[in-house]
């Protein structure tokens, strides 16, 4: 396989002293016994507190027992939104580095020439699975890729042997079915080929029966795997089956307020947070007793479908486990669990409170169209589209601020479970241990090469966590190590306990700086009260664009808008469509007061 002569690309990582050759891959010599397998499993939109292992209220066993006798990481940071996270966790390279600074759907045209703007993975970059395959591993990917659809960015010509794929940023869990306007269809694809859901189609359910499948039943075979299976859970549309979501029917009915103390005092009690925090109150959460006793019913059953939705998504981790357990693998596999990004916020089905997010009258008019409904007695069951919002998302993420596409501690940090076996030994010295280490996206991969016992000769931008694993050892990095991250103009510099933050929304937008040990819920500025380490930070930061092309965003740049205004205007024909639904109503109503008025008038 060659290497894409892609000179703007090889000056950039050269700058950073990256390396953008092919690596030498091979088993390292001190694995004489069989490498271990390793399964990386990625929810999508899973708040920071939603696991039982992390003080949930929601029932996850199965990752609970990974987390049992393996590693939980308290400090643990991806980007906060789903395509920049995913390419990091394929090269161990920030997500500029790899020309995904953000989504390509969200990426606006004054930053689409740009080499890290591009929206897709650089293809001359290798990836985990070109890595591991090199070495010997049979490698296999199902879910959701995003990470480019043309010819060549497929993730069946980028290292996995088998590939179920869904190119989009989400789509329906129950049917091959869109689940926004700007994409025609479900774009889903198996071993680079378009494919067709089955009609018994659940997304968890489907992406576990082919992992499974792609593993196989030989117990014999000498080659160890490398499975990725990324779920679409807990991504919009929120849609559980029936059974999961009625266990919580009666879980929520106190509101948001309520569950976001109960997430704070689960992650103490567990062991993630030192004590209880109180989180500032989000502007986008509004006050639970404002809303009608009808509201609240409906905002309660929604938010036990999204528990619902977790809990089959670890059920149907367990099933996988069991399967690997069922041939004689259990005790050579390597298990990581984490999410892509904090809980979603996006408010698309319905307005509350004073949420800006209200929905516009189009896309109400495309979920008709699709055949989606809104309906609270089948809330979340076929043919269902629910979202819980900006409030239940603050309270999936306990006392931390914000949620998904923001630099809050709510969009960056997300559970990290690392655990399993290598030929019968556990990984972790310390089983149902916590790490509070700092962590970025970037470290997965070095951290599964490390534990596989395979060398590259790749410059990784992220560090080895196994050390945290086997040694006493507290930290990967000195307090004088940072790493910068940037999407959608959000902005932070994650530095020892510190971190530098700039969020865009409010009247006037500002850097600010915290110190996480003592206050992880953001709550106290200290930008004026240290500003010599402000302005080394914010130093720090300015150097760390610059070396990876970081580019500013027009002040009324908006992500979400950018989305469905870009993505319609590659479907003008059904723009034009909703478009008139909406206006020949208003229009014929119009019309209609306008010759009562004149009849009247007349008379």
């Amino acid at each position: 396989m060659g290497v894409s002569n892609n000179t703007w690309r090889n000056a950039v990582l050269g700058a950073l002293g990256v390396s953008v050759i092919w690596p030498v891959v091979a088993l390292a010599e001190v694995t004489a016994s069989r490498a271990p397998n390793v399964v990386l499993l990625l929810a999508d939109d899973l708040g920071f507190a939603d696991l039982g292992a992390y003080g949930s209220e929601i029932q996850t066993p199965n990752i609970d027992r990974l987390a049992a006798s393996g590693m939980r990481f308290s400090n643990f940071h991806v980007a906060a939104s789903c395509a920049p996270t995913r390419a990091m966790l394929m090269t161990g390279l920030d997500s500029h580095t790899v020309g995904v600074a953000n989504i390509p759907e969200a990426i606006p045209d004054e930053q689409s020439h740009a080499p890290a703007y591009q929206g897709v993975l650089d293809t001359s970059v290798p990836t985990i699975a070109e890595m591991l395959q090199a070495a010997g591993y049979r490698t296999m990917m199902t879910g959701k890729w995003h990470l480019g659809l043309a010819d060549g960015e497929r993730p069946s010509q980028r290292g996995f042997d088998r590939a179920l794929m869904l190119a989009d940023t989400g789509a329906d869990n129950w049917r091959q079915r869109s689940y926004l306007p700007i994409y025609a269809q479900a774009n889903w694809y198996e071993d680079g080929e378009p494919t067709t859901l089955p009609d018994d189609f659940y997304s968890s359910e489907y992406l576990v029966d082919k992992a499974i499948e792609y593993i196989g039943s030989d117990a014999d075979s000498q080659d160890p795997f490398f499975a990725y299976v990324a779920f679409q859970a807990v991504h919009i549309p929120v849609q559980a089956p029936a059974a999961f979501r009625d266990k919580y029917l009666q879980t929520y009915a106190d509101g948001w307020h309520a569950l976001r103390a109960a997430r704070s005092q689960g992650l103490a009690d567990t062991g993630i947070l030192p004590s209880a925090l109180q989180g500032l109150p989000m502007p986008t959460t509004p006050d639970w007793q404002t809303l009608t006793p009808e509201q609240q019913a409906f905002e309660a059953r929604g938010m036990a479908v999204y528990a619902g939705m977790v809990d089959a998504m670890d059920h149907h981790i367990g099933r996988l486990v069991d399967h690997i357990d069922s041939i004689g693998e259990l005790d050579n596999t390597i298990f990581i669990f984490l999410s892509d990004n904090g809980a979603e916020g996006s408010l698309a089905t319905r307005p509350l409170g004073n949420s800006a997010d209200a929905p516009v009258a189009p896309f109400r008019v495309w979920m008709r169209w699709a055949g989606y409904n809104t309906d609270g007695d089948t809330l979340g069951e076929r043919d269902s589209y629910h979202d819980i919002g900006p409030a239940w998302a603050s309270a999936a993420v306990g006392p931390l601020a914000w949620y998904k596409f923001f630099a809050g501690e709510g969009g960056l940090r997300v559970p990290l479970v690392i655990s399993g076996s290598h030929n019968g030994q556990n990984i972790a010295s310390q089983t149902g241990s916590v790490s509070h280490a700092l962590g970025w996206a970037t470290d997965i991969v070095p951290t599964v090469l490390s534990l596989a016992g395979v060398q590259t000769s790749t410059d990784f931008e992220g560090k080895n966590l196994a050390p945290l694993l086997s040694e006493d050892q507290p930290q990967v990095r000195g307090d004088d190590e940072g790493f910068g991250y940037e999407l959608g103009g959000n902005k932070a510099w994650f530095q020892g306990d510190y971190k530098l933050v700039f969020n865009r929304f409010g009247d006037a937008p500002r850097w600010q700086l915290f110190n996480l040990k003592a206050d992880l819920a953001e709550t106290r500025d200290l930008s004026e009260s240290e500003s010599e380490r402000f302005d080394a930070m914010r130093a720090s930061y300015d150097a760390w664009a610059k070396a990876h092309g970081v580019l500013s965003v027009a002040p009324d740049y908006d992500q979400r808008q950018t989305v469905f205004s870009k993505g319609m205007r590659n479907r003008p024909g059904l723009l034009v469509g909703l478009t008139l639904v909406v206006l020949v109503p208003l229009l014929a109503v119009f019309f209609l007061v306008v010759r009562w008025f004149r009849r009247g008038k007349l008379a």
